[in-house]
């Protein structure tokens, strides 16, 4: 029986949000969190762009130690040969690629400016499929950009030909959020008849209906007898108006009407790490969670009106579709209200292994913490804010990884 996983962009459509940005090790720390929810892919960078690399190859090293597993790493490139070439140059490790190639007449015509036509946009997408196999790349999905407002039987025959050419999944991309669950249920259901290869579903917000329409593409996908992989980004952030909620799609999969008990989601997911993970990305976006957000706002779970606090007391059922618990909610959140000993960027040794010896963390001589030392100091300036209790204790455990994320060359 097909099933639905999830492929989650933070850290490639949701660092190209405009106006925020993420540190590369902020986006080491979301990896680890994506690993321990159990999300069965992270689109963790572009590989053709020069300031990612050692975060990349860090990143794929922490595969390779098996730090960050089961979780997949992959990267988003243009479907041409020459970022394919560039991908394995700077990245020979990499083992997962999205190839992305933009396919409606709108783009085609008034993106590409005569470059492309419709036969030479297939063209380059299935010469650069071919490049990524020979290259030693172990699972390639093809992106067809604005998708949703692609003539249907040119999305099939696009589609059809990026899995001649070898490619694992096809990812359709509602890329300014235009399709309306009716229309993508549709279209999907059609496409993944016709072309029998899982479908990735990329919606964006900038209709309101982003987990409605990934929930329901999917829904069509297994209808037709394949997998679905939904594109999510952590606390809904994405460009424009984001991306589809990665906590709301995973509980309207689990909860909704229609859907609940019928189709199956990966495994593998395990909500009771939502809770660190949201606040996580909340911190390091600098974006507040909003108080109605589905399953982590602060109001997900609040009765005030008589009626609904007096139904939520005798039954949470009532009023409550889930538990709070199920997401890891529950515990109070602590406020250090007292003295405090912080790391930034000018401390000293004393104050440092104070706060290391309050997260438990002991160093085998004073060697040993001043190398620490160092890289927690690198780190502060490298995130622009205070570290966090994962942040520090990643530095700790994994300094030589650490250093190398921490590390880039602006010229060569």
């Amino acid at each position: 029986m097909p099933k639905i996983y999830l492929i989650d962009v933070t850290n490639r459509d949701g660092v190209q949000t405009s106006r925020i940005c993420l540190s590369k090790l902020q986006k080491t720390i979301l990896n680890l969190y994506l690993n321990h929810l159990g999300i069965f892919q992270s689109e963790f960078g572009f590989p053709t762009t020069h300031h990612e690399t050692n975060y990349l190859n860090a990143n794929l090293e922490l595969v390779e130690k098996g730090i960050l597993s089961p979780i997949r790493l992959g990267g988003w490139i243009r479907a041409i040969k020459e970022d394919v070439q560039e991908t394995f140059k700077s990245c020979p490790r990499i083992k997962h690629l999205n190839l992305s190639m933009s396919t409606s007449e709108q783009m085609i015509r008034h993106k590409f400016k005569g470059k492309l036509d419709h036969a030479s946009v297939i063209e380059e997408m299935t010469d650069a499929v071919k490049t990524a196999r020979e290259s030693g790349a172990e699972s390639v999905g093809v992106n067809a950009e604005d998708a949703s407002r692609t003539e249907i039987d040119y999305l099939i025959s696009f589609a059809q030909a990026a899995k001649e050419a070898g490619a694992d999944r096809f990812r359709y991309c509602d890329t300014l959020g235009y399709d309306s669950p009716f229309t993508i249920y549709e279209r999907i259901k059609k496409l993944a008849e016709a072309i029998q290869l899982p479908i990735e579903l990329h919606c964006h917000n900038d209709l309101g209906m982003v987990v409605a329409n990934s929930v329901v593409g999917a829904q069509a996908a297994n209808d037709a007898g394949v997998d679905a992989y939904i594109n999510t980004c952590v606390n809904g952030m994405g460009e424009r108006a984001g991306n589809a909620d990665l906590v709301a799609v995973i509980l309207a999969i689990r909860y909704a009407s229609g859907l609940q008990g019928k189709y199956i989601l990966d495994e593998c997911v395990n909500l009771k790490r939502a809770w660190r993970l949201c606040k996580y990305a909340s911190y390091a976006f600098g974006i507040p969670i909003p108080i109605n957000q589905p399953g982590i706002g602060s109001n997900a779970f609040a009765h005030e009106s008589g009626i609904h606090a007096d139904g939520a007391l005798k039954d949470r059922r009532n009023y409550e579709l889930y538990d709070f618990e199920e997401l890891g909610r529950g515990e109070p959140d602590v406020i250090e209200t007292g003295r405090q000993i912080t790391v930034g960027e000018y401390s000293g040794i004393k104050g440092f292994r104070n706060v290391y010896e309050r997260i438990e963390i002991e160093f085998k001589d004073e060697g040993e913490a001043a190398r620490i030392l160092e890289l927690a100091r690198y780190a502060n300036v490298h995130n622009q804010k205070p570290l966090v209790e994962e942040e520090l204790k990643f530095i700790a455990q994994h300094p030589e990884i650490a250093q190398k994320i921490m590390t880039m060359a602006p010229f060569k």
